[in-house]
């Protein structure tokens, strides 16, 4: 006899406590959707479904999946930014909800400024490039990576949100393809910052499944931002702003390399909605920066 949906939901909950997820349920309902090609809402109305051997067949390969640590947004290829849904893939660093903030701070520097062209460096599944290309109609982001796989996906992500032709994949290393292509008024990077000695402590979820390249900063967790701050000085508009994602815990570290390479710049930090600081931001027109 066909078990119901309500059923189905609860057995697939069960089933990923005892793998540990921390968050069954909800793991439960998306992926139990996801399979049955509705939205998460939908379950609610058809609890009482009764479903099929068929239906059924696609949704465990991911409960597997997830019960070995697998990410639900690469088990669903989407993950929700800004109020837009991105295509992802275990290619790119899945997007985060504090990661907005950077986006954020971006469209108030450029309220500032005047209008791009903006640099995402390291963009990864181009939430950020694409967010902002959305935000202001017109404005040009170049969306530099050194993953093919990576800038396949932000390319992917800019053709959905229909800003194709703003959002610029460019294949390199931070500055390297911007050289010629300036100058910008914006640059906007969340590297890698967890340091090496890290790695081996990160939930297994990240350290597993998601790249390596997009979390190892090196030894104290600057060396990509050391990379980009080297090669931006001559891309860049003379009242330009520089704003990068940062952990806490590297924010005094950063600030020093970007003091001593524009020592009259203003820098503010802001934080994110759990009260850690997110953003760093310099601002080469030396005018003062609200916090």
């Amino acid at each position: 006899m066909p078990h119901s949906l309500l059923y189905i939901v609860r057995e697939s909950t069960a089933y990923l406590q005892r793998c540990g997820s921390p968050s069954a349920r909800l793991d439960a309902e998306v992926l139990v959707a996801h399979a049955l090609h509705l939205r998460r809402l939908d379950l609610y109305l058809q609890f009482d479904r009764p479903l099929e051997e068929p239906e059924l067949a696609s949704l465990r390969p991911l409960l597997r999946k997830r019960g070995r640590g697998c990410p639900v947004a690469y088990l669903t290829a989407e993950r929700e930014f800004h109020g837009h849904a991105f295509t992802v893939s275990p290619a790119v660093l899945i997007p985060r909800p504090e990661t907005e903030l950077l986006v954020d701070r971006t469209l108030a520097a450029l309220d500032r400024q005047g209008p791009g062209p903006v640099a995402d460096l390291g963009t990864g599944s181009g939430c950020i490039a694409v967010s902002l290309a959305l935000e202001r109609p017109g404005l040009r982001v170049d969306a530099v990576d050194q993953s093919q796989e990576a800038l396949r996906v932000a390319a992917a992500n800019a053709e959905r949100h229909g800003v194709a032709d703003r959002v610029i994949g460019l294949l390199g290393d931070w500055t390297a393809p911007l050289r010629g292509r300036g100058p910008y008024r914006a640059v906007v990077s969340n590297p890698p910052y967890v340091t090496t000695a890290e790695l081996a402590a990160l939930d297994a979820g990240v350290r597993n499944f998601e790249p390596v390249v997009a979390l190892d900063a090196g030894v104290d967790g600057l060396d990509p931002y050391r990379a980009i701050l080297a090669g931006l000085p001559p891309l860049l508009a003379p009242d330009a702003s520089v704003l990068f994602e940062i952990d806490p815990r590297r924010a005094d570290g950063l600030q020093a390399l970007c003091a001593a390479a524009w020592p009259a710049a203003a820098v503010a930090r802001y934080r994110d909605l759990s009260g850690r600081e997110r953003v760093l931001e310099v601002d080469l027109a030396g005018a003062g920066l609200p916090r």
